[in-house]
């Protein structure tokens, strides 16, 4: 059974931001996606949990500098995606 991924209105400016700085970072964060549609807990790539203020969400690298922000909602089966940029602005 999969998952439902859903955006955020800060991770669809991000997602609009990715597509125009590179069709490579594009094709890279729409695997990613593809991937938590799936199975949002699937490794490899790595997933690291986050501390702070994003407590309770996941990150994957897009790239170096990118990450893919995102919360799994277990009972609803949702994935939440918070941020395709970074989660450090």
């Amino acid at each position: 059974m999969s998952w439902t991924v859903l955006f955020t209105k800060q991770a669809q400016k991000d997602a609009r931001k990715l597509a125009s700085a590179s069709p490579a970072l594009k094709q890279k964060a729409q695997a990613l996606l593809d991937l938590l549609a799936v199975d949002p807990y699937q490794q490899p790539p790595p997933y690291e949990a986050l501390v702070g203020e994003l407590r309770g969400a996941c990150s994957r690298r897009i790239n170096i500098q990118q990450r893919l922000v995102y919360q799994v909602l277990e009972e609803e089966r949702i994935v939440k995606v918070l941020r395709l940029w970074s989660h450090y602005e």
